[in-house]
């Protein structure tokens, strides 16, 4: 004990004051570059959960509000700066890991329930769909790689296909920001408007899941859809839009290599995994094959609903919609048409399967 005590008076005084303003300053960084996004979340995430026990918020889940609350917050009193990328973090980590624990209320058995014709029908509508907004972009005069960026986003699965996307595209800052913005825009539209008009078209649980799921954006934005027309609704809606998801890759690969052609970095055309995919296929095949108890998936049900509604409070609180006006109404007017084109398109698919 001694010999530990000499070792220890040995060591200089100011390498330990090193070592400790160094750990301070790594938790001073955290905290300024997390935590008060984080924290911002979290309120609006609990004003949500507050909200539905007013009369007439009942209706909506609390992602629904929390987006809508997330964009009035930023658009009424701005997002602070200290606070984006706890944000960020929020809607990208957390919004992932949830899609990995909602794996726990799904089976294979549930996932074969959308078949081979609602696959069909999600691959056809995502190639429809990007096809017709790339053409639809050349006619109207939309800077080609703003018109891919709003492509990806409608067709495969919001912002996370247009920052893939923008691997090999290599637009302006301002176009991705645009395309985030717009497709965040209509992608709530559809989230907040779907669940309202299955009942007018007639359709069932098992329809609604599936055209929600091939036809809005963002795959929380599905979720939300989905979920509020029935829990069967949303579990299909999910294993819809996660098969849009699993698309990624081969598209941004196909757009890899068209740019070889035209002369781009050949290594442009290696795209990001998106790793959630395969972690959430890996928790539905345990899921299906281990007898989880009751009590912890009610608990992980509950977890994975907070940080659902963290993610899209997040998604509301990065809608600028000053940002929609930087750039004329030209992309706006492309968006809107590629959102009416997957919605009416898949629509038609599903009543006809």
């Amino acid at each position: 004990m001694s010999s530990l005590i000499h070792i220890a008076n040995d060591i200089p005084k100011s390498l330990i004051s090193a070592e400790l303003a160094q750990g301070r300053k790594s938790l001073n960084s955290v905290w300024n570059g997390i935590v008060p996004g984080i924290v911002l979340v979290a309120m609006i995430t609990g004003v949500a959960f507050s909200a539905r026990n007013v009369s007439g918020f009942a209706l909506f889940s609390p992602m629904i509000l929390a987006v809508v609350a997330g964009m009035i917050y930023s658009n009424v009193l701005g997002t602070p700066a200290h606070a984006r990328a706890g944000i960020a973090f929020s809607q990208r980590r957390l919004l992932r890991f949830a899609i990995v624990l909602l794996g726990f209320q799904l089976t294979l058995g549930q996932v074969v329930s959308i078949g081979a014709g609602g696959v069909g029908i999600v691959a056809l509508t995502l190639g429809a769909t990007f096809v017709f907004t790339i053409t639809l972009g050349r006619l109207i005069g939309v800077d080609a790689r703003l018109a891919q960026l709003i492509a990806a986003g409608t067709s495969i699965c919001g912002a996370s296909a247009i920052v893939a996307t923008n691997i090999v595209t290599e637009a302006r800052d301002e176009d991705v920001t645009y395309a985030v913005a717009s497709i965040t825009l209509f992608g709530t539209v559809a989230m907040l408007g779907f669940p309202l008009l299955a009942p007018l078209l007639g359709l069932d649980q098992h329809a609604f899941g599936l055209w929600a799921g091939a036809s809005i954006h963002e795959v929380a934005q599905v979720i939300g859809a989905g979920f509020q027309n029935g829990t069967q609704s949303g579990e299909i809606a999910t294993v819809a839009k996660l098969t849009r998801v699993a698309m990624l890759a081969p598209m941004v690969i196909a757009l890899g290599l068209m740019a070889r052609r035209k002369g781009s970095d050949p290594s442009a055309a290696r795209p990001p995994m998106p790793w959630f995919v395969a972690a959430f296929v890996a928790v539905v095949a345990l899921n299906s094959l281990v007898t989880v108890p009751a009590e912890v998936k009610s608990a992980m049900a509950l977890a994975t609903t907070i940080m659902l509604t963290m993610g899209l409070a997040a998604m509301g609180l990065q809608a600028d919609i000053s940002q929609l006006r930087s750039r004329g109404l030209r992309p706006l007017a492309l968006a809107f048409s590629a959102f009416l084109f997957i919605g009416c398109f898949s629509l038609i698919l599903v009543k006809f399967d």
